[in-house]
């Protein structure tokens, strides 16, 4: 008989996520406190958007928290994949 230890993430009564170390538990934990705090925060912007699109919204954010910071102290982007260099036209100055 194997034990497995498991920590579950429970919000208001409901089981959110299931992990296997208390370390990722912890993480998604933190990442869902950021989103709660982001969703009065996006509402005030005043853009017309309803109660479920703020959350996407909020959870999108939390999940990318270090791409958002980065990006707010006037950072670059980081891409996942490499952008193509544009092609070079042709010299007609020559031509």
């Amino acid at each position: 008989m194997a034990v497995i230890t498991q920590f579950v993430v429970v919000r208001e009564g409901v089981e959110k996520m299931t992990f296997t170390s208390k370390k990722e538990a912890d993480a998604y934990d933190k990442m869902l406190d950021i989103a709660d705090n982001l969703i009065p925060f996006i509402q005030e912007a005043g853009l017309g958007l309803d109660d479920a699109t703020s959350e996407k919204l909020a959870f999108y954010f939390a999940t990318r928290k270090d791409e958002l910071t980065n990006l707010l102290k006037g950072g670059v982007q980081v891409k996942s994949t490499p952008a193509k260099k544009p092609a070079k036209k042709a010299d007609t100055a020559n031509s």
